[in-house]
């Protein structure tokens, strides 16, 4: 049974740094593509960022571009999202996806599997 699990989140400075973790517990072989939506207070699940199965193709949502970087250890079958320069408007929960097919999508339907969410936090 898939199970992803997240860690990471806090509360940071305007500029700082944050690395999130999400790991398949359940250590399935059933998740393919993996990445990151967030959710700020009063607006939509957003995406932010996912990578396929070998890690060669990230993809981006434009406003963390840059500042983001997503990678993956497929022997674990844990990703990471690493946030770099964080803007107040980054402040979010921020949850993992897994999907069982290894396209990189940017609709939250198109995941299957969801972690419980993270809080990060970016004071100004």
């Amino acid at each position: 049974q898939v199970q992803l699990v997240e860690s990471g989140g806090g509360l940071v400075q305007e500029g700082e740094s944050l690395r999130l973790s999400c790991t398949d517990s359940g250590r399935t072989t059933e998740v393919y593509a993996m990445g990151w939506f967030r959710q700020a207070p009063g607006k939509e699940r957003e995406f932010v960022g996912g990578i396929t199965w070998n890690g060669r193709f990230p993809k981006y949502a434009d406003p963390v571009k840059g500042r983001f970087t997503i990678s993956r250890d497929t022997a674990s079958n844990t990703v990471y999202l690493q946030m770099d320069t964080l803007r107040p408007e980054d402040t979010a929960v921020y949850y993992c996806v897994g999907s069982s097919i290894n396209i990189v999508n940017v609709r939250p339907e198109d995941y299957q599997y969801w972690g419980q969410g993270t809080q990060v936090t970016v004071s100004s």
